[in-house]
């Protein structure tokens, strides 16, 4: 039997695929200019905002699973 926040976790990385499949599909010119642009970005940015990232999801998950 699985748990919620794992069958909540699948969720999340189904939801992931579904929007970075929609982007790739929409607009494969505009991807590979972001990826592009992300190998040229230095690794201290690319850090910072994947860890700004990170926390946004974090806080917005607490915001919707805490108790009212």
């Amino acid at each position: 039997m699985r748990s919620i926040a794992f069958a909540d976790f699948l969720i999340g990385v189904g939801i992931l695929f579904v929007i970075e499949g929609l982007m790739f599909a929409a607009s494969p010119t505009w991807m590979r200019r972001a990826m592009k642009s992300a190998l040229a970005t230095p690794d201290n940015i690319l850090r910072a905002v994947g860890i700004g990232s990170a926390v946004v999801g974090l806080i917005l998950i607490w915001a919707i699973r805490r108790p009212i």
